[in-house]
């Protein structure tokens, strides 16, 4: 396959006209960059030609313009004042376009444990790198409708959960700004425990949110980026991170339980766990080769919005923490 996908390779049909239109041109290129295969270590997306990137950017912004002029219309020939926002099927379709790749990610995983991560970690280096491109490209989607949909307070963090969580300390002489006030630091909360800290650069914490957006429930408008990487983990890594339900006694089920700490050693544990202890514990694997897989794992957990108090994550994070230091002092010792 080419590096570059060129203008050639999109439909002839004015894209502007109906979305199967609009879809017709831009999957070729989504695939293209989602998709193909690349050689670069980094997994980083091939490119397409700038003629197509700009035409398809001009076919979304007619769209959209498209659809908002026609729900003007008919707002105005009826009494009914409810308006599906433009651009509803658009971000509906990538939804839909990203849990299908994922799934075909989920598709191709081996078997083997060791081999399971080695397989997770490059493929979603690739896939995040596909999802970045796609965010670029489709970035009038975001400002069109991820913008305007997060200002109706529907994006990842809402006010409703603002209230739910400070509903006792509100009261009815609170105003407008100060429930405002609220919020942002309900979300300053959130995202600190994505990584944020006080001081941390624009970057950081723009980071921080995406980690924060990709964690959301399905129904929370995010990015494109961000609704890649939760698709990722509601497709991919969260039937790996399932643990297999015990079966027990159903004539138990009303007993008063012991007051005994429960002992977790011998439960069943997910896939992904297991690949993850036997990957910590092989003596086969070199310690540089373990620590890159660790790190490179931990990382995609985190970006996918796997929640920081998840027994994993904890696990991953601590050993490449204490990981880190001794493999440099290793590596400049040998």
């Amino acid at each position: 396959m080419p590096t570059v996908l060129n203008q050639a390779a999109s439909g002839s049909a004015n894209p502007a006209t109906s979305l199967s239109a609009l879809w017709a041109y831009l999957q070729p290129a989504l695939d293209h960059i989602v998709k193909s295969a690349s050689n670069n270590p980094n997994g980083k997306a091939p490119a397409i030609d700038f003629g197509l990137y700009a035409g398809i950017h001009s076919a979304c912004y007619n769209y959209f313009t498209a659809q908002s002029e026609a729900n003007a219309i008919t707002l105005s020939a009826t009494s009914d004042q409810k308006n599906t926002s433009s651009g509803t099927d658009m971000y509906a379709q990538l939804d839909k376009y990203f849990a299908e790749a994922a799934r075909e990610i989920a598709l191709g995983a081996p078997q083997d444990d060791i081999t399971l991560i080695q397989y997770i970690v490059p493929s979603f280096n690739r896939f995040n790198a596909g999802s970045q491109s796609a965010n670029r490209l489709l970035s009038y989607v975001n400002r069109h409708y991820v913008k305007r949909a997060v200002d109706e307070d529907r994006g990842w963090l809402r006010l409703t959960d603002v209230i739910e969580s400070v509903a006792k300390k509100i009261t009815t002489d609170d105003s407008r700004e100060m429930i405002s006030q609220k919020f942002r630091e309900k979300r300053l909360e959130e995202l600190k425990k994505w990584g944020y800290s006080d001081g941390d650069t624009s970057d950081e914490a723009a980071f921080a949110e995406s980690c924060a957006e990709a964690a959301s429930s399905l129904d929370r408008v995010v990015p494109i980026s961000s609704l890649a990487n939760r698709r990722f983990r509601t497709e991919f890594m969260e039937p790996l991170l399932a643990t297999p339900k015990i079966k027990g006694n159903s004539k138990a089920k009303h007993k008063i339980p012991k007051a005994i700490a429960p002992n977790t050693a011998g439960r069943p544990k997910g896939r992904l766990a297991r690949a993850v202890k036997e990957l910590l514990e092989s003596d086969t694997i070199e310690e540089s080769e373990r620590l890159r897989l660790a790190a490179g794992l931990a990382k995609a957990l985190q970006v996918i919005g796997v929640r920081p108090d998840h027994l994993l994550r904890r696990k991953l994070d601590k050993y490449v923490a204490t990981a880190s230091p001794n493999h440099a002092i290793a590596e400049l010792t040998s």
